[in-house]
């Protein structure tokens, strides 16, 4: 008989708003833009929210919960950039003007997200990772630290495989250092400064699902056993 995975509808909500919001953040990641004296990409604005749903889901539903999120978002991500290139390679109307404009922006997609699934993937996963082993040393105690200090290392993996992929060749190599640099920082200053957020967040899931879950040293923390849920 096969075993039986209870999953909330709040769960089932926090993972869809993360698919959404991983695949919005990749289709704007290809235009960079000045931030004052910093250059950064336009998906910053998105990848953040991802992080705090990332350290919501592990806080409260535990790693195993958040590792089959963000492989769903991977698989919801690679399903829509296959329908832009599809999109892309259909013959236009005689009307339709927009060709060259629509393969410019979803073209570069592909590459986009390869180097966002590769980055991305790694650094949530090892988000996911921190928090988890953060929180069994600490009994459960210290979210603030946990919340923090996992995304100095999952926006730090995310980014120094994320920019190389993306902008190898497009971009100069000290411009892809630069955009490195400033996105993990301006990334894990974002986390501190919606950190009230966050804690309230996870708080109210709480308090709704009546808990949270400890990971224990038992836990796998493979990141392919997706049916470890």
């Amino acid at each position: 008989m096969a075993k039986e995975v209870k999953i909330s509808v709040t769960f089932m909500l926090l993972a869809v708003t993360f698919c959404v919001c991983l695949i919005v953040s990749n289709l704007m990641e290809i235009k960079t833009v000045d931030l004052g004296p910093l250059t950064i990409t336009a998906g910053v604005i998105v990848f953040p929210i991802s992080y705090i749903l990332n350290d919501c889901i592990v806080e409260v539903y535990g790693f195993s919960k958040a590792r089959l999120v963000i492989w769903l978002g991977f698989g919801m991500n690679l399903l829509v950039s296959l329908l832009l290139q599809i999109g892309v390679w259909l013959p236009g109307a005689d009307s339709w003007t927009g060709q060259e404009a629509m393969s410019l922006i979803f073209g570069a997609v592909p590459r986009i997200f390869a180097a966002s699934f590769i980055a991305f993937l790694c650094g949530s996963m090892v988000n996911a990772y921190v928090m988890s082993k953060m929180k069994v040393a600490s009994g459960g105690r210290g979210f603030s630290m946990r919340a923090i200090a996992s995304t100095v290392w999952g926006e730090g993996v995310d980014s120094m495989i994320f920019f190389p992929i993306a902008f190898g060749g497009v971009l100069a190599w000290s411009e892809i250092g630069m955009l490195i640099i400033t996105q993990t920082f301006l990334k894990t200053i974002y986390e501190i400064i919606i950190l009230p957020v966050t804690i309230r967040a996870v708080k109210f899931l709480r308090d709704h699902e009546g808990g949270d879950v400890t990971d224990t040293p038992q836990t796998s923390y493979k990141w392919w056993k997706i049916n470890e849920i």
